[in-house]
């Protein structure tokens, strides 16, 4: 069973945008229409001028009281799009994922207020907002009921970053590009099979891109599925894909080599990802050759990687993790044996996993080397299966492999008795498995189930894992 598909919106026939932070190189990006007044019964994204960063609603939550935050901008995500509603001659920001709208808790006037989203509701002006235009295209985003400005906290560039109110003034964490998504004109893709694109394959828009390129280049995807092989290669880092569909469902990588084939497993992979800070947001990314052989959806070569509401479908051999260090943030991973694998470390952050073989089998095969202290880390994210007690946390492919499953819902599906197993003459008891803090039916404890301490758990963090020598944070 795959995931379940999400009810989709109109889109008009047309994709949302990414914006770029200003210093990078956008390519094929719709441009901006902050130059045209913002509108009501309009959708937009609203994006940082400082950091490029859009007002995000974290982990697409549709509760009152959810703290705004900054992220990178995704193309489809209805967590970071916001329609406006006439309010007088002023408007509300309702986002459109949750209905929600941006709100000033309990009317507050103290500058340094966290925003959140709370229900609509007309005639309180801590939900009201005029814009005002300042720097180029932009504007600042001013409370009716107290005049301060939306910003984020400290000027910050981070992912995670608090959106608050403070005073407003002309500095550019308190403008906002806002970039249309829906209700007006907005512009082509990059790549779309049916020949309105700048191109009409996923490589041939990666092949344009000049070699040892200094900037970001963004490729937008029209909906579609686009059987072909997709490499970019090492010397053309920065390339960013981007789905332009209203779910990561609506643009489809997919093609069906296998180890069988003759490819070998590494090989076999529909993408190959061995340029350095490559990005790919909303789409899918699929082999669907079946059982029976290893076939590999993607196989990540390369240091930096983030791959954000992404998804990862195959069978046996999903996911490669072969080198360097890779951000999966929420998105889906399924497969059937090993379909986490791999040398290289990988958070997966509030990502779905399933395992979807009614005889169960194990999820990770890490090759961790013994002189990296991180592998695979499982983070507040779901495990399901397609049945009770059959699926296994991992094994090792290494004798040093290293996987923790942290602050994650585990199912039934998991075999609670021993969830780690041997592989190729390693034992389970000698790699570095761990858990901390699971919940859900599959999380029991057992001498077969080694658990972190407290004191430990602060050297297992998402941002320990990523960090490096270099201190890369894309977590926040």
């Amino acid at each position: 069973m795959a995931e379940r598909k999400v009810r989709k919106r109109a889109l008009l026939g047309v994709a949302a945008v990414l914006v770029v932070p200003a210093g990078l190189i956008g390519w094929s990006i719709v441009p901006s229409n902050a130059a045209t007044a913002p509108a009501a019964g309009n959708t937009y994204t609203l994006a940082v001028k400082k950091s490029g960063m859009c007002i995000d609603v974290p982990s697409a939550s549709k509760d009152n009281g959810a703290l705004l935050q900054q992220w990178g901008c995704t193309a489809g995500a209805a967590w970071q799009q916001f329609k406006l509603v006439a309010a007088g001659s002023d408007f509300l920001i309702q986002n459109v994922n949750s209905g929600r709208c941006i709100d000033v808790p309990a009317a507050s006037t103290t500058s340094g207020q966290r925003l959140q989203q709370w229900g609509c509701a007309s005639g309180q002006t801590n939900q009201q907002w005029r814009f005002v235009a300042s720097g180029t295209d932009t504007y600042q985003i001013v409370n009716v009921g107290n005049g301060l400005c939306v910003s984020d906290q400290g000027a910050s560039t981070a992912s995670g970053a608090s959106i608050i109110q403070e005073t407003c003034t002309a500095n550019s964490n308190k403008q906002f590009a806002f970039t249309l998504v829906s209700g007006g004109a907005t512009g082509t893709f990059t790549v779309a099979a049916d020949g309105t694109g700048t191109y009409r394959t996923v490589q041939a828009a990666i092949d344009a891109v000049g070699a040892n390129n200094a900037g970001r280049k963004t490729i937008t995807i029209k909906p579609g599925t686009y059987r072909e092989i997709v490499t970019v290669p090492s010397n053309k880092p920065y390339i960013t894909l981007q789905g332009g569909g209203d779910s990561n469902d609506d643009v489809v990588i997919v093609n069906n080599r296998s180890n069988a084939g003759g490819y070998g497993t590494s090989g076999s992979a529909t993408l190959f990802a061995n340029g350095k800070e490559f990005n790919a947001t909303n789409l899918t990314i699929s082999n669907d050759y079946g059982e029976g052989s290893q076939a590999v959806a993607a196989n990540l070569n390369a240091d930096r990687l983030v791959f954000d509401n992404v998804r990862f479908l195959g069978a046996q051999d999903t996911l490669l993790v072969n080198s360097g260090r890779s951000y999966v943030k929420g998105g889906y991973v399924e497969g059937t044996v090993d379909f986490i694998f791999g040398a290289g470390t990988a958070v997966f952050n509030g990502t779905k996993i399933y395992q979807k073989r009614s005889t169960g089998g194990p999820i990770t095969a890490a090759r961790t080397d013994a002189a990296n202290a991180y592998g695979f880390l499982v983070y507040k994210s779901t495990i399901t299966g397609a049945t009770s007690n059959t699926t296994q946390l991992g094994r090792p492919w290494g004798p040093s492999a290293q996987v923790l499953f942290r602050e994650s819902s585990l199912s039934a599906t998991i075999k609670t008795a021993q969830p780690w197993t041997d592989m190729s003459g390693n034992t389970w008891q000698n790699a570095r498995f761990l858990e901390y803090r699971n919940t859900g039916s599959g999380a029991t404890t057992n001498s077969n189930r080694p658990q972190l301490s407290d004191a430990q758990a602060a050297n297992y963090t998402p941002q320990k894992y990523l960090a490096g020598t270099d201190n890369w944070n894309p977590v926040g």
